[in-house]
């Protein structure tokens, strides 16, 4: 069996992704002694190296790979080695046009980026698997290799192609999947607008229609698209294993929902041997460290709470935003930190040395353009000692107060065309609940509809508009069982064919919440409403609005005005032992943080008033002891208490009592006992 962390990496992984062929041979030594002076540990190679190691067809080019290998072990460096699958080389698609991948308007899409392929076609196949066999014959043994990183970010920036290949491998999809076409029809419903089939062949991709397309019909492509990527991970992996047995085999995700919208991460996490993410900060105006959490947090949870690992971030600004801000100083490491407090293994970035040539260019690097006289290369050095002393946290995992159910089928089937209101964003959503919970300082686990949740005294669900009937069924068995559980608006109301749930909404949900839901009024543009309490205080909503009508919950905020007035906003259902809430509008952050706050009090989860916004506390536990990890986002300094006594590791402090966490600085305690 194939570890699951790297071999032969006893310390916490740190370094990024090394790409020695833009340079002359002559930096790489300068490259490694750099290294060992800034404390790396692995370094990723080769991912977009096809072109160098196969010339030309059948004509392979190692000896620069073998050097740099053996550089890299001399000097007690570990290889993440890729297989540089996700850009096959200009004679590759001089000689297979078709490989290229195509629009729903029918481009066909050229040579000259990254990542443009065409996962239905039989030659990309056939090539991905040829290089993948070579570099596991050859370095399989290597003493420097530590896991395989397969392919890069897949599904960004194509995940779907819509050409001729592609349709007679959906058919294909398709017939494995319902057997028969009269299943098809029956899934998608067919019947509506004239659409019937009676052979499989009859069928194309949702390619460019006059008007909307079948709705189940394009969940199902995207159901393809991404399983046709895992088709092809899963051929490269099995060569991996095959040819170079116990060396874990990975790709990078790109869980974060700011970055990545068309790949099943619950799917793949079962595919890796390790789950390794890249994460970005998104420049948006959001509190970008509450983003970073989330991600965080989502990959843990896709890794099912094993320590994974951060293959990728940027030490400063990147290259692809429409403004790419600098980080403040001493941000690298806070944001480094915090992806460890939350169960990374280490902290890798893109890239080792800077580009001076290409697109990325002008994305920050390990060693900047500048060198090591500038304050970015003085705060990786200092990074590099930090995570050093930090080493005993590798295998421990992190700790979590509640769950937040995601699930990325429901998400495409919400954004597909023609919903109720084009304002109702199930990221916006699932981003508000988190910063919601993250500010009551509470630590999130990420689950699927239909996971065991009886772990968890609180189950969160922003946004579940497809809801099966299996996670229907799994939801009203947590909540009788005691569990606390609060949903969103728009939620429950499609099976997994896009097909709505026999009788009122919302369907699935209609017995745990004990309420169905007349109808759905959105709101217009700018229009809000207002909320009345028990206690006469007032919230307010916007977007959507419903006609709710308890059945078994009461009425805990009524709408007090628009179209609903009078009606149930924000209802209680009491069912077993457990309880559930249902708010029918999209709540004001100071509504959210009152609906949750009650949740809180029936989850019994104690309340951590004591600490400060934006001072994040996450705990990590395993048998080499509990760490308390202390991250002060903040411009000021900060308290923590302490429950026992311990040592802060990167200090060598004694801590007890209440730990002092300097503005914008970072602690880790290893707690005693």
């Amino acid at each position: 069996m194939p570890e699951t962390s790297p071999k032969g990496l006893t310390r916490l992984a740190f370094g990024g992704d090394y790409n020695p062929e833009q340079w002359p041979e002559s930096v790489w030594h300068e490259d490694v002694r750099l290294m060992r002076e800034a404390g790396v540990t692995m370094v990723s190679v080769g991912i977009f190296s096809w072109a160098l190691l196969e010339p030309s067809p059948g004509v392979y080019d190692f000896g620069w790979l073998d050097r740099l290998l053996d550089l890299l072990h001399e000097n007690g460096i570990r290889a993440d080695l890729g297989t540089p699958t996700v850009c096959p080389p200009v004679w590759f698609y001089r000689a297979h046009p078709e490989a290229l991948p195509v629009t729903p308007e029918g481009v066909r899409h050229e040579f000259g980026s990254r990542a443009a392929i065409c996962h239905s076609n039989a030659d990309y196949r056939v090539a991905a698997a040829g290089i993948a066999t070579r570099l596991a014959e050859r370095y399989g043994n290597h003493p420097a290799l530590a896991m395989w990183h397969v392919h890069n970010e897949y599904g960004v920036p194509v995940s779907a192609c819509y050409c001729d290949s592609c349709a007679a491998h959906f058919r294909r999809w398709l017939e494995t999947t319902y057997e028969s076409v009269e299943a098809v029809n029956e899934a998608w419903g067919t019947a509506f607008w004239g659409q019937r089939y009676t052979h499989f062949e009859q069928i194309n991709p949702p390619r460019a229609t006059p008007t909307a397309v079948n709705p189940a019909q394009a969940l199902d492509y995207k159901r393809f698209a991404d399983a046709t990527m895992r088709e092809n991970f899963r051929m490269e992996r099995d060569i991996l294993h095959r040819l170079a047995p116990g060396i874990p085999v990975t790709t990078n995700f790109m869980t974060a929902l700011s970055q990545c919208d068309s790949v099943d991460y619950w799917a793949w996490g079962r595919e890796v041997d390790l789950v390794t993410n890249d994460h970005y900060l998104i420049t948006d105006g959001r509190r970008t460290h509450v983003n970073l959490a989330m991600a965080a947090d989502l990959t843990r949870s896709v890794a099912g709470g094993a320590p994974w690992l951060l293959l990728e971030h940027s030490t400063s600004g990147v290259n692809w935003q429409p403004r790419n801000p600098a980080k403040a100083p001493g941000q690298m490491a806070r944001n480094s930190l915090a992806h460890v407090a939350r169960g990374s293994d280490g902290a890798m970035f893109f890239q080792w040395r800077q580009s001076r040539r290409g697109a990325e260019k002008f994305h920050s690097a390990m060693l900047p353009h500048g060198g090591t006289e500038t304050r970015v290369w003085r705060e990786v050095v200092e990074l590099g000692a930090a995570l050093d002393l930090l080493s005993q946290v590798r295998s421990t995992r992190t700790r979590a107060d509640a769950a937040v159910l995601w699930d990325w089928h429901s998400w495409w089937a919400q954004n597909l065309e023609w919903r109720p209101s084009e304002d109702h964003d199930a990221r916006e959503r699932a981003d508000a609940f988190y910063e919601t919970l993250y500010d009551r300082h509470l630590t999130v686990d990420f689950a699927h509809p239909e996971a065991d949740l009886s772990a968890y005294p609180l189950v969160v669900v922003p946004a579940l508009y497809l809801t099966t009937e299996a996670a229907g069924n799994n939801l009203k068995e947590y909540v009788e069982g005691g569990g606390t559980l609060v949903v969103s608006y728009f939620s429950g109301i499609v099976d997994e064919h896009d097909t709505v749930h026999e009788g009122a909404y919302p369907g699935a949900l209609r017995d745990v919440l004990g309420l169905t839901v007349e109808e759905f009024s959105p709101l217009l543009q700018g229009q809000a409403v207002r909320l009345s309490g028990p206690d006469g205080s007032e919230l307010s909503g916007d977007v959507w609005t419903e006609f709710v009508v308890p059945r078994g919950a009461e009425t805990v905020w009524t709408y007090a005005d628009g179209l609903t007035a009078g009606h149930p906003a924000v209802t209680r259902h009491r069912l077993g032992e457990g309880t559930a809430w249902y708010v029918s509008t999209r709540l004001c952050a100071q509504g959210l943080d009152a609906l949750l706050g009650w949740a809180i009090e029936d989850a019994r989860i104690a309340p951590r008033a004591d600490l400060p916004r934006d001072v994040e506390v996450v705990l990590r536990t395993g048998e080499s002891g509990s760490y308390l990890f202390a991250i002060n986002h903040t411009a000021s300094d900060a308290k923590v208490p302490l429950e026992s006594h311990g040592t802060e590791l990167l200090t060598g402090e004694r801590a007890a009592g209440r730990l002092e966490v300097p503005a914008g600085a970072v602690r880790v305690v290893r707690l005693d006992g």
